[in-house]
């Protein structure tokens, strides 16, 4: 007997996201990977293809999960495909200087399923280019799928269906690595953190720490550093509070001069 779904389960929380999707059936493809592992939540970011619950070849590669295609929500951005979350994976084959932590699909599905208090969204680039650094920038972790060295290739539905697997096996196990020892705030949502990074940037031009005509690589090295901490609400609030007090000081300080 099948027995129904929470909304506290992984397969409620976790969400999808295509960003700039080229072809019609790798959508549809995604649709289907996903509902074979029983999560149904698709965002697209600006996709070629409009329509994609009417497109023959989406609707063909789908193959049964035409209710996850249809469900699927389009949007402009990346901030509003994020929007509501609070924890984000990139998947990208390719690894940058900056990048946030890099992580495998088991460690990261493992983490996901084990606190319940994650709304986390998964991440894929475009079939040709990948996601772009400011996209990898707004996440808490890089997923890369370890394969082949020689050919490292996945196609962008494949990707779609190892970490759909991943997770479901994660949260079919139960609730792992939560030990209850010690307390846990709320995660800080990816809005949140993303003014907490403005703020502090505007703080430490006021100090004289960076200057906003060579910023160099200070922020994203800030932002990777925050990235391995995964921050909750009021950590968010406490660094907001800091850069306030930063700003107050600086400003009291070309007062007196």
């Amino acid at each position: 007997m099948n027995l129904p779904q929470t909304d506290t389960t992984l397969f409620k929380r976790l969400r999808f996201i295509l960003v700039e999707t080229s072809r019609a059936g790798n959508i549809g493809a995604a649709a289907r990977a996903m509902k074979t592992m029983g999560f149904s939540e698709l965002v697209l970011v600006n996709p070629r293809c409009p329509e994609p619950a009417r497109d023959e070849e989406a609707v063909a590669f789908a193959s049964g999960a035409q209710d996850v295609l249809e469900g699927a929500r389009i949007v402009g951005s990346i901030d509003e495909a994020l929007s509501g979350c609070n924890f984000a994976a990139a998947v990208s084959a390719r690894l940058r200087e900056y990048s946030p932590p890099v992580v495998t699909p088991r460690t990261l599905a493992e983490q996901l399923a084990g606190d319940a208090g994650l709304q986390a969204a998964l991440m894929f680039g475009n079939e040709r280019f990948g996601l772009p650094n400011e996209a990898v920038e707004k996440c808490n972790v890089l997923i890369n799928i370890p394969a082949n060295p020689d050919y490292s290739s996945l196609n962008l539905a494949q990707a779609v269906q190892v970490l759909a697997y991943e997770g479901r096996m994660a949260a079919t196990a139960g609730k792992l690595g939560d030990s209850g020892i010690g307390f846990k705030g709320e995660a800080a949502s990816v809005e949140q953190v993303e003014g907490m990074y403005a703020h502090l940037e505007q703080a430490l031009v006021a100090i004289d720490f960076l200057n906003p005509d060579s910023p160099k690589k200070l922020m994203p090295r800030i932002k990777r550093l925050f990235s391995r901490t995964a921050l909750e609400t009021e950590e968010v609030n406490i660094l907001r509070g800091m850069a306030r007090q930063m700003l107050a000081m600086a400003k009291s300080d070309r007062k007196e001069k």
